[in-house]
């Protein structure tokens, strides 16, 4: 595999979301597949059983901003999809003090997607990647959409921790709710 750096430059000159998404991993050993289905909006539920996935599976990715404490950057907070965000755990895990949902055209030129079909990777150097830890906990693989909202990709939990690498941080709303055994999917 080549370098991290080298890696991240050839992605960044590539303009399609889907196949950056396939490239890294590819480039990184996963174990994944790519899934055409309709659109099914932005209703997480929906989108789950078209995919014939758990809804806990889905990696749900919120583009945030943070400010506060002398901090304002951009934020993607990465949860399983059947949980809620505590936006203020998210802010402080990042030295700031509050955070809200960007704007859809800051959404657009930070993911080159619009809301729905984000994924859960940053290839944007201003949008840290913060994943809630319980997303790695639950299922063997995870689901999002690839850029658009007909295409998704089922990827190993594993691989997916191992490439992308994320900060982890707790941000959920109640995270005494969360299951924590991981169940083979």
């Amino acid at each position: 595999m080549p370098s991290s750096a080298s890696l991240l430059a050839f992605l960044a000159m590539i303009d399609n979301v889907l196949e950056r998404l396939t490239t890294l991993f590819t480039e990184g050993g996963a174990h994944f597949r790519v899934i055409h289905h309709p659109s099914a909006g932005q209703s997480s539920q929906s989108v789950a059983e078209i995919r014939g996935t758990e809804l806990g599976q889905g990696a749900k990715a919120l583009c945030c901003t943070v400010k506060g404490n002398g901090v304002k950057k951009h934020v993607l907070g990465v949860l399983p999809a059947d949980m809620q965000a505590d936006l203020s755990k998210l802010a402080a895990a990042v030295g700031g003090r509050r955070a809200s949902l960007a704007s859809p055209d800051e959404v657009m030129d930070l993911t080159g997607c619009i809301f729905g079909a984000v994924p859960p990777v940053s290839f944007h150097p201003d949008l840290e990647l913060i994943c809630d830890p319980t997303l790695f906990t639950r299922y063997s693989e995870l689901a999002f959409n690839a850029g658009s909202r007909d295409v998704s990709i089922i990827i190993s939990t594993d691989d997916f921790k191992r490439i992308v690498a994320p900060k982890v941080a707790a941000f959920l709303r109640d995270a005494a709710s969360a299951p924590a055994e991981k169940q083979n999917q």
